[in-house]
């Protein structure tokens, strides 16, 4: 790895004390909590309004308040979203494939393009009951 890329490279911790000092924008950033922790990370966080895009996360989002945030488009592969609030956040393009949304409450969210082991959402789909898509009635 280049110096340049551990720039880039931010903990949650780092995050959620930009956010808390009024930063919003965090595109393209690395975030992973150092393996080895028990660094929380964003679980029951409020995130709200930030712009992920382009971003590469391995974190932990279980009950965090993410209404209206973009991940679109970001790799959120392996993220927890359970039980988040995620009203009106943008997944547009996002990679998702082994993101979990149980319980997660998406009324207005937007995974249109994104896409989870080879599988494309379209419009007005969302990652329903164990990942599969499920069309908004």
């Amino acid at each position: 790895m280049a110096a340049d890329d551990d720039d880039r490279i931010r903990q949650p911790s780092e995050i959620l004390a930009r956010y808390e000092a009024g930063e919003r924008d965090f595109r393209g950033l690395e975030i992973e909590a150092p393996s080895g922790t028990s660094d929380p990370e964003f679980r029951r966080a409020n995130l709200m309004g930030a712009d992920f895009t382009g971003a590469f996360i391995v974190a932990d989002f279980t009950g965090a308040n993410l209404q209206g945030a973009r991940f679109a488009p970001a790799n959120v592969k392996t993220c927890a979203f359970d039980g988040a609030d995620l009203r009106n956040a943008d997944f547009a393009g996002a990679a998702i494939d082994s993101a979990t949304f149980e319980g997660a409450e998406l009324a207005g969210t937007n995974f249109e393009g994104a896409g989870a082991y080879g599988y494309t959402y379209g419009k007005d789909e969302y990652p329903g009951r164990g990942g599969r898509p499920t069309r908004r009635s």
